[in-house]
């Protein structure tokens, strides 16, 4: 299984979060699970901790490099054609950072770790 984790599913794993449902965390700890996780989650994290939405994500975008490496998860960069999609999807979402998830992982053919029913109106494979 291949999952994308958006940035509330990262999140609450890294804090043990009970919020995060159990078949996420069961799928998340599988050793044959490969999970990614967006730089639009960066993003979204560094802007939320600037604004003040997120001031105990500090820790967590200062060192998220070496977090993502120690709990074994692949980083997935923003590419061309996600941005393309993510622009272009039609429907009324406005968030760029959902947005963005849901195009990686239709393009890239990965399963959202996510708790946004919504995400499931896009088509995109979702775990919760």
């Amino acid at each position: 299984m291949r999952l994308l984790l958006d940035t509330h599913a990262l999140l609450w794993w890294l804090d043990g979060d009970v919020q995060l449902s159990l078949p996420a965390r069961e799928a998340i700890a599988n050793q044959q699970t490969v999970v990614l996780v967006s730089a639009a989650s960066a993003w979204e994290i560094a802007t939320k901790v600037r604004i003040g939405k997120l001031p105990g994500a500090i820790h967590v975008i200062e060192h998220l490099a070496e977090i993502l490496d120690s709990q074994d998860f692949f980083h997935l960069p923003v590419g061309v054609d996600h941005a393309r999609r993510a622009g272009l999807m039609p429907g009324t979402h406005r968030d760029p950072f959902d947005r963005m998830l849901i195009a990686q992982a239709q393009i890239e053919g990965l399963t959202l770790v996510s708790n946004e029913i919504l995400f499931d109106t896009f088509g995109v494979a979702r775990l919760w």
